[in-house]
């Protein structure tokens, strides 16, 4: 499996974020964006994922499941946890496997793996940031997905989660997944940079 952008051009408000970009990355690979604030990470996340559409150039995936287009493959995490507070961490997760078409998943596995099976009938509302952010991890697990989209990953992990996130990345690409990564931060695992210009 082989995911690939080649010339590819990001406007958004009338403004040109970057043009003329290039990536590829194989299975098992991890590439870290990184760039300065408004450079267009963000962005690149959102035309992968099928957000934004591109102004130009193209984005494919080689090898992967011929029946699902492109965001079907995909999980994109933002750097907003996306999280119903009046639900308890367990239904917020059950929400998304649904929502996700992860059809039968084992949410005590998927949440023991980010360290949250303690709290799995707490509503989300009390949950601290590093706590959110690890319920947002868990739907990496709860649904498999070969392409991971991440947006500041550790946002508000610990040293703990942080080094519990990268078991998780490393376990994905062991399994032939792919990681695309926006980061101002180390990632924790092996990866190649791919660094975006852009103006601010």
């Amino acid at each position: 499996m082989r995911l690939c952008g080649s010339g590819l051009t990001c406007v958004r408000g009338g403004r040109e974020v970057f043009t003329g970009l290039d990536f590829d990355a194989a299975a098992g690979e991890a590439i870290a964006v990184v760039g300065r604030n408004g450079s267009g990470k963000t962005s690149l996340l959102r035309l992968i994922a099928g957000l934004l559409i591109p102004a130009g150039g193209t984005i494919a995936l080689e090898g992967g499941d011929a029946e699902l287009t492109l965001p079907e493959q995909c999980h994109y995490l933002g750097h907003r946890d996306a999280l119903k507070p009046a639900l308890s961490v367990a239904e917020n997760l059950s929400f998304w496997a649904d929502f996700l078409g992860g059809g039968r998943f084992d949410a005590a596995e998927s949440l023991a793996a980010v360290g949250l099976d303690h709290a799995s009938d707490l509503p989300a509302a009390f949950l601290s940031a590093g706590q959110r952010r690890r319920l947002s991890l868990a739907r990496l697990r709860a649904v498999r997905r070969p392409v991971w989209l991440l947006d500041e990953p550790t946002t508000a992990l610990d040293v703990a989660g942080q080094d519990m996130f990268g078991g998780l990345m490393r376990d994905h690409l062991a399994r032939g997944g792919l990681i695309i990564a926006a980061t101002h931060a180390p990632l924790g695992i092996e990866s190649r940079e791919l660094r975006i210009g852009g103006m601010v």
